[in-house]
């Protein structure tokens, strides 16, 4: 039988993407499988919804490639990560959240009970741990583009914390 890490040891999946709409799908099935695979399955719903939002944003908002990356940090926490190659990061991932940011989105959301689109990024916002972005500039190996990315806690049940 194969030795599996604990789950406290970090480690990291990549996946390229085509710019292709069918990528939210595989993306979703492709973090359903490594968080299974890692005892992180409390965190999938989520975590799919998440991933969902920025890969559909990656392919309508940019004409090439994406990346996927999903990662155990330390603490227990899932950071996924999305690369494409269109540089401008939308607004509010352009600068750190702030202490009020979910009540901000809580508001946006309720002013726009309407909306039929471009809630993804808000979605993220409301359900996501922490989050952000940056600008990837060209380097040696040619990438270049933004990576929009959230984190993920496991949620402690009121007896964990206590003891």
């Amino acid at each position: 039988m194969a030795n599996v890490p604990p789950p406290s040891d970090p480690w990291t999946y990549s996946l390229r993407l085509p710019n292709d709409p069918r990528a939210a799908r595989i993306s979703r099935a492709t973090l359903r499988a490594v968080l299974s695979s890692h005892g992180m399955a409390e965190l999938t719903d989520t975590a799919e919804l998440l991933t969902c939002e920025l890969v559909t944003n990656a392919v309508r908002h940019s004409d090439g490639p994406a990346q996927l990356r999903i990662r155990h940090l330390c603490e227990n926490r899932l950071r996924v990560s999305i690369w494409d190659t269109n540089p401008t990061i939308p607004a509010p991932f352009d600068a750190p959240p702030s202490p009020l940011d979910r009540f901000t989105a809580l508001t946006e959301a309720a002013a726009n009970l309407d909306a039929t689109s471009g809630r993804g990024l808000l979605i993220v916002r409301l359900c996501a741990d922490n989050w952000g972005g940056y600008p990837l500039a060209d380097d040696l190996f040619g990438i270049n583009g933004k990576l929009l990315w959230f984190e993920l806690t496991p949620q402690q049940d009121a007896y964990e914390i206590a003891a």
